[in-house]
């Protein structure tokens, strides 16, 4: 099932952006449950989640189903959506560390903007489409809404340590999530190959297989976690018994809220030709999730509150440039 109009496909697009922007809200309501926990069961919320849209929407059509596409694609296609997958997990369980010691309002735009700039640059050179004056122009807004949000957040950490707070690693939380921008900024190239030529994955079979890359790459990723935490001390694999129900039902939903926003995101980018929004729209549109978790870090969080008016006006500036940016991006393909 794909959809038939622009406006449906891009209204798929505003979907992912809502849930990529959103998930991130069940790693704080999990309370002083670790991340490297939590992640587990955020795994199998990806996974559940692609598989419930692959053998149901997946398979609501009169051409081709999931399982047909699996029985023709080609192997090497199959493990470019598998290793999109791996690369996402490896920068999404970053982000989550960069989440645990910097905060959404911090991870989010320093990370996810710098994805952005790297995926868009991606996928247009892989598949042209848009005013490049325009899509480049927006990509040069957004770095800068990055430094400022960088510098904006070592200004409120140093004036909190000024007034005798817990003084916070502010370059780790920085460093992170600029490592988790970069390796971010590689996987949609990834899932786009796993579904070029005519021995590719459609959109929900290939949203299965990048499930399955995020799943078990888990297993490895998550232990090296435990065993090398960022913050905090190593923990036992027993731990994870010891979390409560609410905290691990939390985790499948983060994972369920993700992975809607990823089919979503994939299916509006393998819509026809005509009424399709481009790869590289649809990848930047995703990322204005940035400014969603943004606003709920300072809005809901409060994870900048009793910042300076200097720290205010960086943020201001920030916000309004990254979606002056993401606006350029997403407007580029009209023109």
């Amino acid at each position: 099932m794909l959809p038939a109009t622009y406006l449906s496909a891009l209204l798929l697009t505003i979907l992912s952006m809502i849930c990529w922007g959103s998930w991130a809200n069940t790693t704080k309501l999990t309370g002083k449950w670790r991340f490297e926990l939590y992640y587990f069961d955020y795994s199998f919320g990806v996974l559940l989640a692609a598989a419930v849209a692959a053998f149901t929407f997946g398979s609501m059509t009169e051409e081709i189903t999931v399982m047909d596409n699996f029985l023709i694609a080609s192997r090497l296609r199959m493990l470019a959506g598998f290793a999109g997958g791996v690369v996402f997990n490896l920068a999404n369980i970053l982000l989550v560390a960069a989440i645990t010691i910097a905060g959404l309002a911090v991870a989010f735009p320093v990370g996810i903007g710098l994805a952005l700039v790297i995926g868009v640059i991606w996928n247009y050179v892989l598949k042209p489409a848009g005013n490049p004056l325009l899509l480049f122009a927006g990509v040069a807004l957004v770095v800068v809404a990055i430094v400022l949000d960088a510098v904006a957040y070592h200004s409120h950490e140093a004036s909190k340590a000024a007034a005798g707070a817990r003084k916070r690693n502010t370059a780790l939380g920085i460093a992170l999530s600029l490592v988790a921008g970069v390796l971010m900024g590689t996987f949609y190239p990834l899932v786009e190959m796993g579904k070029a030529t005519d021995f590719g994955l459609g959109p929900y079979a290939i949203s299965l297989v990048f499930a399955a890359g995020v799943f078990l790459s888990t297993f490895f990723f998550g232990t090296v976690m435990m065993n090398a935490p960022v913050e905090g001390p190593p923990l036992s694999p027993f731990d994870y018994f010891k979390g409560t129900f609410r905290q691990h039902i939390l985790g499948v939903l983060g994972g369920i809220i993700w992975c809607v926003g990823a089919v979503s995101n994939f299916v509006a980018a393998s819509a026809p030709r005509e009424v399709n929004v481009s790869p590289a729209m649809s990848y930047a549109m995703g990322q204005g999730a940035t400014m969603i978790s943004a606003l709920w870090g300072l809005l809901l969080w409060k994870e900048f509150a009793g910042s300076t008016a200097r720290v205010k006006l960086l943020l201001a500036l920030m916000m309004i440039l990254f979606l002056a940016g993401l606006g350029m991006v997403s407007v580029a393909p009209l023109y």
